[in-house]
Order: C-alpha cells, then structure tokens, then sequence
C-alpha cells in the first residue's frame, strides 16, 4: 500500500485487512481494535471496543458459571473493529475500504497455504473450540503445513463492507445474522446493541520515563497499568542486567497490575480518575512497597491471555501509527457466524462475576482490555512507535522494551530480541524464556519469586514490534523473532 502511494495509515489498515484472513487465530472480522496516530502535528487515540449486550443478566450468567466464562455466548462484546476500521480511514485514510481491502479478500476467496507456524497455532485452536463445529468445519482441515485455507463466506463479508460500509455490518444484513448466531448460542445480544455501538477519540494518557514522555490509551484499556508501573521504574537508579534489574522490574509490575484488576475497568465504571493511578503521592506510595531485596504478594488478580496482532507504520510525511486488533483468544468465543465467515470476538470474558467488583458484568458495559498500542516522545513528537501482543503481557513487555531502549539505548531490534519474562496475576508466577543467563533466574528465586522456564523464544512473551524515528535519517524498524513478522520498508 505504501509503495502504491497510499498513507500508514492506509497502510496498516490494509495490512490489518489481511491479516484477519490469514491469522484468524490472532485478529479479524469479529474482533476489536485501538489505535494512536500522530498526522504530524498531533497525537490522537481511538478506542475501538464493543459493549456488553443491554439485555445480559449477570445474576443468569453467575447461575450457570462459577467464574466468567471464556468460551461461548455469554463472552461476546459488540464487535467493534469494523466502525474502528472506518473511523480511521475515514479520518486518516486516502484509500476507499475496497482498495485497502484487496489482498485479504483475495486471500479470503482463492485461499492462502498455511506456514507451519501457522499450522501448528491453527491445531491447538481447533483443539481449544472442539466443542464449536462450525469453527471445526471452516478451520479443522486446514491445520496442516501446506493447507490451503479458503473462506469464501469472509470473502463476501469483505466485499459487502467495500459495497456497503459498516452499516452493512451493524444494521443490514451482516448484523441479523450475527444476531441470530448470537441468540442461537444462548447470548443476549439484540439488533439495538449493534445500532447502538461507537467506538470513541480520545486523548492519550501520558506520563514522563526519563528523558521521555510515553502516551498510552485510557481505560477501558490497561494503558494506565503499563504508565503506572513505568513511573515507580523511574524512581528507581536502574541496576545492570541482572537479577537486581529484573527484581525491581517485576515488583513494579506486579504493583500496577494489581492496580488495574482493583480499579480499571470501562471508564463509566470506574471509581477513580485514572490520573490518580500516576499521580506522584500513589506511584511513591506503591514504590515504596517494594522490597529490593525481596518478592512482595500484592493483592492478585484475574490472569488474561489472548491472541491479538500489533503492528505499525510510517511513512515518508512523517505520519506514525500504532494500531493493535484482536478477537481476544485465538478465534474468540467459539460463535461462528457461518453465513459471513466471522468469528465473534471473547472479550466479554474479561468481565468479573464477583460482586460490586470494578469489572463487574453489567448490561452495555465496557470490559477491561488488554490491548495498548503505544507511542513514547521527546520534545512533543514521537521518537518510538511500538507495542506487543500478549494479554496481560503487554504491559509488562512495554516496561522491559523501554528499560532496554531508553536506559539501555539499546538498538531497538536488540531490544526486541532480548529474553522476556512475563508475570501471572493471579499467582504472581515469574515465567522466564530458557535464554537468560542462569544466574538471573536464580537471583530472582534467591528473592523469593516463584520462576518457571518456558522455551527461547516463547511466543506467551508478546510479538513486539517497534519503528524508531530518527530525523532526517529516516526511521529504523524491529520486529519480533517470536512471530511470523516482517519488517518492511520502501
């Protein structure tokens, strides 16, 4: 699209386009999505995220489940990646949707071959929705290197939307279906809450790391959550790589993530101003908490995983965006929507059944979400557009990235490539990829942390990828060895 003459945000939407298609597992049709774009002068942030269904009884949903479910009809949010798509390209964009649309509709209708690590993440989904035939019927054969995986029924989707615009999707014909699959499944979900639906423009949260400034979106996002545990980060004189680094870095975030699953939720629902999180009296409050010499046990929380993409772009005028888009889990709830090819998104299962709880189910209410595209500045532009996916990782591989690259001045691919680890926030569990020097994770068991090892390059740590603006010179790009990625650029 770039080398078409098209903008990046063109760009990044047309690649978000395909991506639906050839990794249903990670993004796509039914999901959400959320967005920063800098247009050269200004940073702006949208917020793509559906609400519950009006008519859902949460005091039904506790009857029949013990925790919120993560499968099933109870889990799904109104949709709200489509609007967000249009949103952007209608404010941003220089393309029609059909244009940006092309090669994932060609890969939709003529098919693609799946990669092997494709395949191998297609068969641990069909695996995950055994119980779900028509995610089996579209998906169960295709989880094979060399597959060839057609989706004729997203193929008319993608066009309908190119014809139509997203009132296809919300009020025509696309949104009686989703209705109906949604009903069938047990769900509450009604042709109002998808009229009803609207993505939002916000202004981003910002909050000084050193020399830099680093903008995240607000909740219903857990922007906040990775601000919070950079700003008790900056109080600290950063050791050298090592177990005293990494001691320190864990109990921030553990501080912050125990923060947000105590107070985060849709910003309706929230008791406090999320500038109360970063506010000076409550970040050194929460820092001093933290033991250098010792693991602390903040209150736990709820643990969220997810399939998600993240990606970015620039472009030669200066424009930057960094945009994330997801389902939730894998391919999300499990309610397939066979007559358009959609998966509908989980996120619903992010909700809490536990009484007066922040995150608490309640009808036309916004989850918790986990997903935060990031931008860090100097001097009021950006110097850094980045993200991962990763559910609850993201936050925590947002801190380990900028330890590296703003402390460090790393290069930013080196950064990228570093060992990860990534914390449950349920337990408080220190998972680590095998490729730290030993003696890190055994520091940190010397303090106390509960570690497991994973594998080198666990894909549970995030796909992160990064564009560094460097003036006149142009910009330099990382992505994740973790994912099937690319860095590319004319």
């Amino acid at each position: 699209m770039l080398a078409d003459g098209g903008n990046a945000v063109d760009a990044v939407l047309a690649a978000n386009l395909a991506l639906g298609v050839v990794a249903p597992h990670l993004c796509g049709y039914g999901g959400d999505v959320f967005a920063l774009v800098w247009d050269g002068d200004a940073l702006h942030g949208y917020l793509g995220s559906g609400r519950s269904p009006q008519a859902v009884a949460p005091a039904t949903v506790a009857a029949e489940h013990a925790t919120m479910p993560v499968l099933g009809a109870h889990s799904i949010t109104v949709p709200g990646a489509i609007a967000g798509w249009f949103a952007l390209l209608d404010r941003f964009g220089t393309r029609s949707f059909g244009d940006l649309a092309h090669a994932g509709l060609t890969y939709a209708r003529d098919g693609f071959t799946v990669s092997a690590r494709g395949a191998e993440l297609l068969a641990a989904c069909t695996s995950l929705y055994a119980d779900f035939p028509d995610i089996l019927a579209v998906y169960g054969d295709a989880a094979e290197a060399g597959a060839t995986l057609r989706q004729p029924a997203l193929a008319r989707t993608i066009e309908t939307l190119g014809a139509d615009g997203p009132d296809a999707y919300y009020r025509g014909p696309i949104a009686e279906t989703i209705i109906a699959a949604v009903q069938s499944a047990g769900g509450a979900m009604t042709a109002h809450d998808l009229v009803a639906h609207a993505g939002a423009w916000t202004q981003p949260l910002r909050a000084p790391y050193r020399d830099a400034v680093i903008a995240e979106l607000p909740p219903p996002t857990q922007g906040v959550t990775a601000l919070e545990a950079l700003r008790i980060v900056d109080g600290f004189a950063l050791p050298l790589d090592g177990a005293d680094r990494h001691h320190l870095l864990v109990e921030a975030v553990k501080q912050a993530l125990s923060d947000r699953d105590a107070h985060v939720s849709g910003p309706e629902a929230m008791r406090l101003d999320p500038a109360e999180l970063l506010a000076d009296g409550w970040v050194a409050d929460r820092r001093a908490r933290i033991d250098p010499e010792r693991a602390t046990t903040p209150a736990s929380g709820q643990p969220r995983s997810g399939g998600t993409a993240y990606l970015c772009a620039a472009d030669a005028d200066g424009m930057l965006v960094s945009l994330i888009q997801s389902n939730f889990l894998a391919f999300g709830s499990g309610v397939h929507v066979p007559e358009w090819g959609i998966n509908l998104n989980n996120r619903g299962s992010s909700f809490s059944l536990e009484p007066g709880h922040v995150n608490e189910l309640a009808p036309a209410k916004l989850p918790m979400h986990t997903l935060i595209p990031a931008m860090a500045l100097r001097d009021g532009r950006p110097t850094l557009v980045f993200g991962t996916m990763g559910g609850d990782a993201q936050a925590q591989v947002h801190v380990q990235l900028l330890a590296r690259i703003i402390d460090d001045a790393s290069d930013i691919q080196d950064a990228v490539d570093a060992p990860r680890w990534a914390v449950d926030a349920a337990t408080w569990r220190v998972a680590m990829e095998t490729c730290f020097a030993p003696e890190i994770p055994n520091g940190l068991k010397a303090r106390g942390h509960t570690v497991r090892t994973t594998s080198d390059l666990d894909t549970g740590m995030g796909h992160a990828h990064a564009i560094a603006v460097l003036g006149r010179d142009g910009y330099a790009v990382a992505t994740d060895p973790r994912a099937e990625g690319a860095a590319l650029g004319i």
